[in-house]
């Protein structure tokens, strides 16, 4: 049990390496440590159009990714796409050898959002990008689905092979862009950056070439670049991913555990150096749920074809480090939201809207209830609450522990795609219509 304690502490208290942050401040997707967890009280259990909304401002073009918070200013990207003609669409359609309902456009405007945090008014609207011609993107999908990553005055915004850039907060100006790391991504952008010390860390996997990268944070020059070594698919299609790591301490060890097509890595963040890998099969690519940890485990998600919940231990060895997987769940399992973990639970819930809560030590299962609707975004843990957030705009909160316990349901207009961020007591969350702030009882 005490090697077993020690294994869990090492484990949690590194998913806090990759981003720094004051209590304050949610400077990446999923918060400080990229769990899912928040640490502030007074939070709402309950709200809608007309109650404990502080404000809604509405965000111009279109975007998936989730709302970034330091100090008074809140950030998010979004994207204006022009539809070309008719003949245009048709040509460009034929390319489509995935077969999947799409967006195509002539032109696309990428841009940073900026929202005072108090009254929701709109302070940047900063186009990063301009370009003709870009990839498409899934239906389901958007040209700013990638979360932006906040830290000391620079906005780090990815928009997958359209482009990188560095913003910087206070001026308003662009640092630097980076368009050379290029992937065919068939569904467009989806993968959310990670910023370790100097370096910001990206996934690149296509159908057509698959990798992972990082950028010098100061300049944007590419600082190394790891082919994916892992035996693929013959299918191009199956090849393809766009999950999100984490740097998480294994054994002492800083490593940054990357999901991709049938293989789970594990890199030095600082070098790129491959340290591991685990086969799943073929069980899993298109990879979207970010990996999360918890008593002495990493817990990764396969996606599609048959998507499994993996928890996976790590054997020290003479040669390194062996993983292994400890359990593995496949019923209703996601393939868009990542997993929670909150204390001797992980709480998973699928694309159609079973609610499934295991014991994370085991994978044994407390209960799986369907809630209904559909959900992309992930799950959060928040002032002795989970919440679960789907498209058709409705928050279940319930109280967590191994029975189900709904405390209550939430509506607001228009869909949730993005994950919630959390600041002052309040939540801030982002529809496809509108960002929200949603006060508690603290209020400041």
């Amino acid at each position: 049990m005490i090697q077993q304690s020690i294994r869990t502490v090492a484990l949690c208290i590194a998913t806090c390496l990759a981003t720094a942050a004051s209590a304050d401040s949610w400077p990446q997707w999923r918060g400080p440590g990229g769990q899912g967890h928040a640490h502030a009280k007074g939070l709402p259990a309950t709200w809608g159009e007309s109650n404990n909304v502080a404000w809604k401002t509405p965000i111009p073009g279109r975007g998936h990714s989730s709302p970034v918070v330091a100090g008074d200013h809140i950030w998010l990207t979004t994207a204006d796409d022009r539809k070309g003609s008719a003949a245009y669409t048709a040509e460009r359609a034929k390319t489509n050898t995935g077969g999947q309902p799409l967006i195509i456009s002539s032109a696309v405007k990428l841009r940073a959002i900026c929202i005072h945090k108090q009254t929701g008014k709109l302070l940047h609207d900063i186009t990063l990008f301009d370009l003709r011609d870009p990839q498409w993107v899934h239906r389901d999908n958007s040209y700013a689905s990638p979360t932006p990553v906040l830290e000391d005055g620079k906005l780090y915004c990815h928009f997958g092979s359209l482009g990188t850039a560095c913003l910087d907060t206070k001026s308003g100006e662009v640092v630097w862009r980076n368009s050379k790391l290029v992937v065919m991504h068939e569904n467009g952008p989806g993968s959310t950056p990670v910023l370790y010390k100097d370096k910001l860390i990206l996934h690149l996997d296509g159908s057509d070439d698959q990798y992972i990268a990082a950028l010098d944070k100061t300049t944007g020059k590419v600082a190394w670049k790891t082919k994916r070594s892992g035996e693929l698919h013959s299918n191009p299609q199956l090849r393809k991913a766009y999950a999100t790591p984490l740097v998480v301490d294994i054994h002492g060890r800083p490593t940054l555990v990357s999901p991709a097509a049938d293989w789970v890595y594990g890199y030095d963040p600082m070098s790129g150096k491959e340290l591991w890998k685990l086969n799943y099969g073929a069980l899993g690519f298109s990879n979207v749920p970010r990996p999360v940890t918890g008593h002495g485990m990493v817990y990764v998600v396969t996606c599609f074809m048959r998507s499994q919940l993996l928890a996976v231990r790590f054997e020290k060895t003479s040669a390194g480090v062996k993983p292994k997987i400890a359990w593995q769940f496949g019923r209703q399992v996601p393939r868009m939201a990542s997993p929670l973990v909150v204390g001797n639970e992980i709480y998973i819930v699928s694309d159609t809207g079973t609610l499934t809560c295991l014991d994370a030590r085991t994978g044994d299962v407390h209960y799986a209830e369907r809630l209904g609707g559909k959900y992309s975004a992930s799950p959060l843990y928040a002032d002795g609450r989970v919440y679960l957030f789907s498209r058709e705009g409705l928050t279940t909160v319930l109280k967590p522990g191994d029975d189900l316990d709904i405390i209550a349901t939430n509506k607001l207009d228009g869909g949730f795609f993005a994950s919630p961020a959390v600041i002052d007591g309040a939540l801030i969350l982002r529809t496809d219509k509108a960002l929200y702030r949603i006060n508690g009882s603290s209020k400041r």
